[in-house]
């Protein structure tokens, strides 16, 4: 089974003449949630530090991994409850019921059991069945989801899925290490973009467009980036409202905002939108965010 619903459209187009004119650029990957990370640092210290961004890379995804057992969001899923639950989890359960509001619940992280559902009938070369769709909808309840700084629960049978706004996320937390440290110039790249604010990095879209990044993040959606069992029809993106897999209306969207958490789940939320003027509103509802590219399938 595919691991991911996410499609990597983005990448650091960064020019060979770069690397040699700055000889200190650090380059560094690793792999976070299942997606290739990339670092670039411009410091003196860069492959200290690009290790202890790495570090904490691995203990944000023991906060939310779907495939560590023994994660937080893992945890939750599996006993319906997390005492005293990581700050970094609880943030980002805001960002993701801020962007389930704005988004008039096209986002939503509990959309997780129809997901496991369709994965499961085709990997066994059958589509989900009608009943079968109806029990995990029955599941879909962003509302049911309550939290607080002592616990978070979920009503039994419920599950989160954190995969469209964790990336954004942890190259947020990671700029966040990289910048307490001194630096003021690097490129994070965990499937979500985030620059620092000295210099520009230029990002080619998958658009053909380009974004000169600097001191913002960047991310981007396609629905059918990847599909189920790669049949190149049915999006990983899922419509909580039909519980059907999104109707491949845009090829691919890219959001930019202040922070990466938020550009990657208005991105995904973008994709469930009708219209450019839905993403629009969207966007509105956070400060600084905006449409890079939104390219009709």
């Amino acid at each position: 089974m595919l691991t991911r619903r996410r499609f990597i459209a983005i990448s650091a187009a960064i020019a060979p003449s770069l690397a040699l004119a700055e000889p200190r650029l650090h380059v560094k990957t690793g792999i976070a949630l299942g997606a290739r990370v990339t670092l670039r640092l411009d410091h003196p210290e860069a492959a200290r530090l690009a290790e202890l961004a790495m570090q904490e890379i691995q203990r944000l995804e023991r906060v939310f991994s779907l495939y560590l057992p023994d994660s937080a969001l893992s945890t939750l899923n599996r006993d319906s409850r997390l005492d005293a639950p990581p700050f970094e989890l609880l943030e980002c359960l805001a960002i993701a019921g801020a962007v389930h509001t704005a988004s008039g619940g096209r986002f939503d992280p509990t959309v997780q059991p129809l997901w496991l559902a369709e994965a499961r009938a085709r990997e066994t070369g059958r589509p989900l069945g009608e009943a079968e769709r109806a029990v995990a909808r029955r599941l879909i309840d962003w509302t049911a989801v309550t939290r607080s700084t002592g616990e978070i629960r979920l009503r039994p049978g419920m599950s989160l899925t954190l995969n469209g706004v964790a990336q954004g996320y942890i190259a947020d937390q990671v700029a966040t290490l990289l910048a307490r440290h001194g630096l003021t110039r690097a490129l994070i790249d965990t499937g979500e973009m985030v620059a620092l604010p000295d210099g520009s990095w230029p990002v080619s879209l998958a658009s053909g467009g380009a974004v000169d990044l600097r001191g913002r993040a960047l991310a981007t959606s396609s629905p059918l980036g990847m599909t189920f069992g790669g049949d190149g029809r049915s999006s990983h993106i899922l419509d909580p409202r039909s519980g059907f897999p999104v109707a491949p209306r845009w090829q691919a969207v890219s959001i930019s905002a202040p922070r990466a958490a938020v550009a990657d789940a208005l991105s995904t939320a973008a994709c469930l939108s009708p219209d450019r003027a839905g993403i629009e509103a969207m966007c509105r509802a956070f400060t600084g965010a905006a449409i890079e590219a939104a390219e009709l399938a």
